[in-house]
Formats: C-alpha cells, sequence, structure tokens
C-alpha cells in the first residue's frame, strides 16, 4: 500500500484544520496503520508501536487513529459493547462484516448486490451517503461445528 499518498493525505488534513501539528509520532502510527491487515484495536496498536521502539504514548494513538478516521484513511467500528476496532480503509475496496458472536472472528464481504441496493436507496430518497457497513452478527462455520 501507498504510504506516500497515505502520508500526503494526513497532512493536508492537519493543515487544512490548522489546529494539529505533524509530528513523528502521528506519521509513526500511521506507517503501522497501513502495514496493518484486517481490524485492530488501539491498544494492540499501541503495543506494536511500543515493541518495535517507536516513542508514543496512548493518547497519543488514540487521537491519532481519530484523525485518520477523520481524514478517511481510517474506518471505527463497535462491533460489540466493549470496544471498538479499526482497519485501515485506504486502498480498500469498500465492504461489509459477518461477526462471530461465539470466536469473535470478523469474516470480510464484499458485495455487489449490498452496493447497488443501498445505492437504489439513497436515490429514491434523494440522500447522498458519506460511508455505510453493514454488520450481521452470528456464528460462523467453525463454531457451529465446535456444537
Amino acid at each position: 500500500m501507498n504510504s506516500e499518498a497515505a502520508h500526503d493525505i494526513l497532512a493536508k488534513y492537519l493543515k487544512s484544520n490548522g489546529k494539529r501539528r505533524a509530528t513523528t509520532e502521528r506519521y509513526a502510527v500511521l506507517d503501522e496503520v497501513m502495514r496493518t491487515q484486517g481490524h485492530f484495536d488501539a491498544e494492540g496498536l499501541y503495543y506494536r508501536l511500543i515493541t518495535n521502539g517507536v516513542k508514543v504514548s496512548r493518547a497519543t494513538v488514540y487521537n491519532t487513529l481519530e484523525l485518520l478516521q477523520n481524514c478517511g484513511l481510517v474506518s471505527k467500528y463497535r462491533f460489540t459493547e466493549n470496544s471498538s476496532r479499526y482497519e485501515r480503509s485506504y486502498g480498500r475496496p469498500h465492504h461489509h462484516h459477518l461477526i462471530c458472536l461465539e470466536c469473535g472472528d470478523i469474516i470480510e464481504l464484499v458485495n455487489e448486490r449490498l452496493e447497488r441496493l443501498q445505492n437504489e436507496l439513497c436515490s429514491e430518497k434523494s440522500f447522498t451517503p458519506q460511508s455505510s457497513t453493514v454488520q450481521v452478527f452470528g456464528t460462523c462455520s467453525r463454531c457451529r461445528k465446535k456444537e
């Protein structure tokens, strides 16, 4: 994935909002996010950073994730009541999620029919969507086999 383009998006966002500085710690968080495949939580990201020798605070990780979400580089989800999960959205196709309530596995689902239906529904209501996700909670095949 092109992390240089992601750096440019973050730099433009920070400059246009004028309140935030472009720090090496923020870019280190962005770089780790860009290397991450799948879903992750902020604490896991924080521990990966400090394990790799990056001097960064928890607050910086959480604040940077919010910035990355605001500029469209990261998506944030609440699959359970207790925690938020994130994933890199930049450079990835729009998709939805099937979430196993037994093991917590998250299966990504790309479906053109869902996209067409969403577009039709929005068009019928003269509504311009900004983002969307469908989350289906249930039991995955692996957990069903255990029963």
